[in-house]
């Protein structure tokens, strides 16, 4: 894909309406990506915060996102090195518990579009149970947890935790994943960066 229907794809996700009836505060999708973005990030879906700055990952756990992968913002946000597509593009609402669940509008609508247009090389992350429930599906009766410890399994996608606050108390039960998995994840990204 050129530049140019990069472009058009992003006007075309910026002006959808798909769902607009079900979001209580209105559809601003958010996404980044180019036809050069060596990772690509599969996310779960704006909060209020990213809703109200139109940033993807602009908040607490987008700050441990990027601690996780060794990124600072200005490579994060560059789009030619990754791509952030959420499997829900705008703020759900609220659920008992938290955000609600993204839209199942979205992905069916505009994933595969998206994806198109990357490079067929990328490394993919799926970052929380929903984007791995949809990209891993025979993985769906299996935990979190056991997908993200056996992530070599799933090469060139990682399965990762979502990076929100909770994911401290799981980290903690889990050491694995800072002192195994998070080393190699930065290698792997250093590596894909490495190539352009």
């Amino acid at each position: 894909m050129t530049d140019a229907q990069a472009v058009q794809l992003h006007s075309e996700i910026a002006a959808c309406t798909i769902c607009a009836e079900h979001l209580p505060l209105g559809p601003r999708p958010v996404v980044q990506f180019s036809p050069n973005s060596r990772i690509l990030i599969i996310g779960q879906a704006p909060g209020t915060k990213v809703h109200a700055s139109g940033t993807p990952w602009d908040d607490d756990s987008g700050d441990r996102l990027r601690d996780w992968l060794g990124l600072d913002k200005a490579a994060f946000y560059n789009p030619d090195n990754v791509a952030l597509m959420p499997m829900g593009f705008c703020y759900p609402g609220k659920a008992k518990g938290g955000d609600a669940p993204p839209r199942k509008e979205c992905a069916p609508e505009w994933h595969q579009r998206v994806m198109d247009c990357l490079p067929k090389d990328r490394l993919t992350l799926l970052v929380g149970s929903y984007a791995q429930a949809h990209y891993l599906p025979e993985n769906r009766k299996v935990s979190l947890t056991e997908r993200v410890r056996n992530h070599r399994e799933f090469a060139p996608i990682i399965p990762l935790p979502h990076p929100a606050w909770r994911v401290r108390m799981w980290m903690g039960k889990n050491p694995w994943f800072e002192s195994e998995l998070l080393p190699t994840l930065k290698t792997r990204v250093a590596t894909q960066l490495s190539h352009q």
